[in-house]
């Protein structure tokens, strides 16, 4: 008898997803994120995508792998492609051509963004949003994954366990002593720092956040450092930056996208002594 799952698993070739097998627009409901199959290491596959809004292209044949549990920073200059990657992987914009996978055998390009964020990827852009006239715990509350109808998140009881979460995210987002403060009388830092705290609820395998330190002082961007780092591991986290000094301080690995397409990427001193990579971008930051 043949093992399915196994047979599934097989038919990736050199660690690549089964692009022709593996659609799921024939099926009554979406794959869960207990499908996700991530044994070669790899839990984003992005393949040959591109992307052309009115003959320019925003994406162009761009190929991307991230590791499970990897800390990716994602630099270039404007223009380069870098949010127009993340509407990609998120749902919110489809591409011409090419192939994103989660895991090995989940197609992303088959499925809405309300389903992708089912399956663990989350997103903070770079403006925070948070429900500035609810405390910080309300917020945390309203982003468990639970019936979120407001007054039901409200005035629901939390159970020991929700309880337990809630308090570790505060501790992880330095947010402890100020569960009750409203949200709208943070500093724009803590605001950053609650908005990932609201996808961390939410359990996310991918995080994906877009120029956390912007408008931070040195010492919100230091902590907002430690934060990050400290989900590498658990959480697979890809962070874009303009910032160079953060991103030094944080980089396991760096890509760097010009004009749609990966240009390099390495460890930070090698792309930073990288001589094309310093005269289409860091040399003339």
């Amino acid at each position: 008898m043949i093992d399915n799952d196994a047979a599934r698993q097989n038919n990736a070739v050199d660690g690549r997803p089964d692009a022709v097998q593996n659609r799921f627009g024939f099926l009554s409901k979406p794959p869960s994120r207990e499908e996700l199959v991530t044994n070669n290491g790899i839990i984003l596959y992005l393949e040959d995508v591109t992307l052309s809004f009115d003959g320019f292209k925003a994406l162009n044949d761009l190929t991307l792998y991230v590791e499970v549990g990897e800390l990716r920073c994602i630099i270039g200059p404007n223009g380069a492609g870098k949010t127009t990657l993340m509407d990609v992987i998120t749902g919110k914009t489809r591409p011409d051509s090419g192939s994103a996978f989660y895991g090995q055998t989940i197609d992303l390009l088959q499925m809405s963004e309300p389903q992708i964020a089912t399956l663990g990827i989350g997103r903070k852009f770079q403006k925070p949003t948070v429900f500035e006239q609810h405390s910080v715990l309300e917020n945390l509350e309203l982003a468990m994954k639970s019936d979120k109808r407001v007054w039901v998140s409200l005035f629901k009881q939390l159970t020991g366990q929700e309880k337990d979460r809630i308090e570790e995210v505060l501790n992880l987002i330095g947010l402890t002593d100020s569960p009750r403060k409203m949200a709208g009388s943070l500093s724009h830092g803590q605001k950053q720092w609650l908005e990932i705290g609201m996808l961390l609820m939410q359990d996310p395998l991918l995080l994906l956040v877009d120029e956390p330190v912007a408008g931070m002082t040195q010492q919100e961007s230091e902590a907002t450092a430690e934060l990050l780092t400290s989900l590498a591991g658990e959480h697979s986290v890809v962070v874009v930056e303009h910032d160079m000094e953060f991103v030094r301080s944080i980089a396991r690995q760096v890509t760097v996208l010009h004009e749609g397409s990966v240009l390099a990427e390495g460890a930070f001193d090698v792309i930073q002594e990288d001589p094309i990579v310093r005269q289409v971008y860091l040399g003339s930051s």
